[in-house]
């Protein structure tokens, strides 16, 4: 009920995720996905996109996902084009994809990449930083030395559409995020022309706090809810003596 009302208030609270993708979904585009392995990963919206079956998409997120879970789904059914990403994971499919070159893959180191989303939605064009130097990293980019440093130049990213995770949000798009989900999705966010944010609980205006607000509003346009799953990426158990 209460979601009901809100999407009457405000516009931006959808009821599925299909329908908060609804229009922003084309062959070819850029999307940047919030994680920190499954931790804050928009689930929901995934398996939305997969079930649109939106084709060759160039994916800018942390990492690809399980084999089955999350990124991995679109990459098992090579609906991704190119990673921009730290590191594979344990997605075997999306290893062996890489070492086949059926995949196209941008390895970034996670400091430049979580930079690069936040140069993006910043409206910075590029930067430079000494990370990478002299690594394949820097291959084929400028550099250029400061206070005595090499330095290598990285472009921001900017997409066509973000889509996060988080654990609240009100009805004007006011995120907050738990723990290790912050790490990623607040910078995925602000770099797209367009974010989508899916969440765990939808409160009234006013009920967080301004001083605890991860994520103003201002850079979400549409908020979905529902059922979350939460997988474990590697499982360890304590064996008792």
């Amino acid at each position: 009920m209460l979601q009901t009302e809100l999407h009457a208030e405000t516009g931006k609270i959808y009821r599925s995720a299909t329908q908060a993708l609804d229009g922003l979904l084309f062959d070819g585009m850029t999307v940047a996905a919030g994680g920190f392995g499954l931790c804050g990963l928009p689930e929901l919206l995934i398996d939305a996109i997969h079930e649109a079956h939106t084709q060759r998409i160039t994916f800018a997120s942390n990492n690809g996902g399980l084999n089955e879970f999350g990124l991995g789904k679109l990459i098992a059914d090579r609906r991704v084009a190119k990673m921009i990403c730290s590191y594979v994971g344990n997605n075997h499919e999306f290893m062996r994809q890489y070492l086949a070159a059926e995949i196209e893959v941008e390895f970034v180191p996670q400091g430049t990449l979580a930079e690069r989303m936040r140069a993006g939605g910043a409206g910075i064009p590029a930067f430079f930083t000494p990370t990478g130097v002299g690594t394949e990293v820097a291959e084929g980019k400028p550099h250029a030395e400061f206070r005595g440093q090499t330095c290598v130049l990285e472009e921001a990213i900017s997409a066509d559409l973000s889509i996060v995770k988080a654990w609240r949000a009100d009805p004007e798009g006011n995120l907050l995020f738990r723990r290790t989900a912050r790490n990623f999705n607040p910078l995925v966010a602000s770099c797209a022309r367009v974010c989508v944010a899916e969440v765990e609980e939808i409160v009234p205006a006013g009920a967080i706090d301004p001083d605890h607000v991860h994520l103003p509003g201002i850079y979400v346009q549409r908020i979905v809810t529902g059922v979350h799953v939460k997988p474990i990426e590697r499982l360890t158990l304590h064996e008792e003596a």
